[in-house]
């Protein structure tokens, strides 16, 4: 079981999550795009969600400004997730400014206010998961998207939800974190991706 729990979180690495919600969002839309318009948005999230974190996180170990891999020391998350929102910024203002993608415009939107709570928390001496933030805020796009395209994923979202709990089990199990930082990581990952639907999902029905 405790294996199985690793797996988990592995799988749910944070940096991984921006890759599968635009991999899950284009695989159900792929009909409504050409396939340029695909690769320009894929190629752009992948660059700027998981391989320029990945790149300055080894930066910041080469230059011994983080010690240990998992940013467990609340100091060592400050830089990573400061960067981290910059890039969102970016990727939301400049990747979708020439072509517009709403789902995934305002999924990033809601991920930027999670990082954004996140980082206000570490300020103040608060670690919450982002494992949990970000398998959370995973799910809650998966729902979305099926409820705005009534294409039913059942099966996926009962499985998103299992690995919630699997992936917040993995978080204890490792000591990495408190049950308050994995309550706390499930609610700023879901919360602001529900606020969002007020903007997008719910005038469209």
């Amino acid at each position: 079981m405790k294996k199985l729990l690793l797996v988990f979180s592995y799988l749910y690495n944070p940096l991984l999550i921006s890759v599968y919600a635009t991999l899950f969002f284009f695989f159900v839309t792929m009909n409504y795009y050409h396939m340029h318009e695909v690769y320009l948005v894929f190629i752009q999230v992948l660059i700027l969600t998981m391989l320029l974190p990945i790149s300055l996180f080894y930066l910041l170990r080469s230059l011994g400004l983080l010690r240990t891999k998992m940013l467990v020391d609340k100091r060592e998350r400050r830089l990573p997730l400061a960067f981290y929102a910059i890039l969102l910024v970016i990727l939301l203002r400049y990747s979708f400014a020439t072509f517009v993608v709403t789902e995934l415009y305002y999924y990033f939107l809601g991920m930027l206010i999670s990082i954004l709570l996140a980082l206000t928390l570490v300020l103040v001496n608060k670690k919450i998961s982002l494992h949990v933030m970000g398998v959370s805020s995973l799910t809650l796009f998966v729902i979305s998207i099926s409820a705005y395209y009534h294409t039913p994923f059942l099966y996926l979202i009962a499985f998103l939800i299992l690995s919630c709990g699997l992936v917040a089990s993995s978080r204890l199990q490792e000591q990495e974190h408190s049950l308050s930082g994995v309550f706390w990581g499930s609610i700023i990952g879901i919360v602001p991706q529900i606020l969002l639907w007020f903007a997008w999902l719910i005038p469209a029905f």
